[in-house]
């Protein structure tokens, strides 16, 4: 960010405020970092960078990351909470889909089907989904 150094906050993109937030709460040298939808305002190659950076700060600090996009966080993690009226928690970072089922309380007689797509793959189709 120092080429913004002259720049008011208020002129910075999204995914440029996210580093400087980023900046100021690490200048703290805190233990723990926790963040709430951090890449939300940030394109496809920032996210990437982004959360690089997270790993390697992650070596020295346990980070918490709040995200919806699952299929973006999950190349980056170690563990994963998901949090749907009660906490589901995985002790390492691979998700499957009978845990997103379990967690959303979806049975094959409910008709609430779930795939997850895998890195790698370009698409998957999800089955319709039929409303009881």
């Amino acid at each position: 960010m120092t080429d913004f150094h002259n720049r008011r906050i208020g002129e910075l993109s999204g995914g440029q405020l996210q580093r400087v937030f980023v900046a100021r709460a690490l200048v703290t040298e805190p233990e723990l970092l926790f963040l709430d939808e951090p890449t939300a305002s940030i394109d496809t190659k920032g996210q990437r960078e982004f959360y690089a950076l997270l790993k390697e700060l992650n070596q020295t600090i346990t980070i918490i990351v709040v995200s919806h996009d699952l299929m973006v966080v999950s190349g980056y993690v170690k563990s994963v909470a998901c949090v749907n009226q009660r906490l589901h928690y995985h002790g390492h970072a691979e998700l499957t889909g009978e845990m997103i089922e379990l967690m959303y309380h979806c049975t094959a007689e409910e008709a609430c089907p779930v795939e997850l797509i895998a890195h790698g793959l370009p698409h998957r189709v999800l089955p319709t989904h039929r409303d009881k």
